[in-house]
């Protein structure tokens, strides 16, 4: 009589356990990346000042969220504080295409712009600016904004490299809007826009 012998193999529990749970963490941490990344290339994200430009508004080290859904649905308006690639003009002086800049938008398309003694004029009235460092300290326009564009400027006036240097800023270029401030701490809250 010939004995066959049958090795079964079994399975450890506790090996098997651990290889699923180290397999679904690996997946969540997976789909947590996924999400954070896709959450950062086109709902918001974070940015950090690296310039005087923003003054007194921002300042150089805060840390910002610029949420990039809204110019979806609607245009950019006076006030808005924006987040946005160099346009070509800018890029002609060395800055490259990842290099973004932060701004306020003052005029839209249609609307006209004019620098006259320390005053900004939109449409021939002054515009009320408590947001600024101190008046500008040049002539500039008037000039129309054409379409697809915006007029930006840095709260910073007479220290921002904006479109009264460089010109008007294509919608295109447009990356989103800054809405709030996450640091420092002390100085947490929503951007007025």
């Amino acid at each position: 009589m010939t004995s066959e012998k049958t090795e079964l193999k079994t399975t450890d529990p506790i090996e098997s356990s651990g290889w699923k749970q180290l397999r679904d963490n690996v997946q969540i941490l997976a789909i947590a990346l996924i999400l954070a990344l896709g959450i950062r290339a086109f709902v918001a994200e974070p940015r950090y000042i690296p310039s005087v430009s923003m003054v007194p508004t921002l300042e150089v080290g805060d840390r910002i969220v610029v949420e990039k859904l809204s110019y979806h649905w609607r245009s950019p308006t006076t006030g808005d504080i924006i987040v946005f690639d160099p346009p070509a003009a800018l890029q002609q002086y060395g800055y490259t295409k990842n290099q973004a800049f932060i701004k306020r938008v003052i005029a839209t398309e249609g609307q006209f712009v004019r620098i006259h003694n320390g005053q900004l004029y939109l449409n021939d009235e002054p515009l009320q600016e408590e947001y600024i460092a101190e008046p500008p300290d040049y002539e500039w326009g008037p000039q129309q904004v054409p379409n697809d564009t915006v007029f930006v400027m840095g709260d910073n006036r007479n220290n921002s490299n904006d479109s009264h240097v460089w010109g008007f800023l294509p919608k295109t270029n447009i990356i989103g809007r800054a809405v709030g401030r996450f640091w420092p701490v002390n100085r947490i809250g929503f951007l007025d826009n």
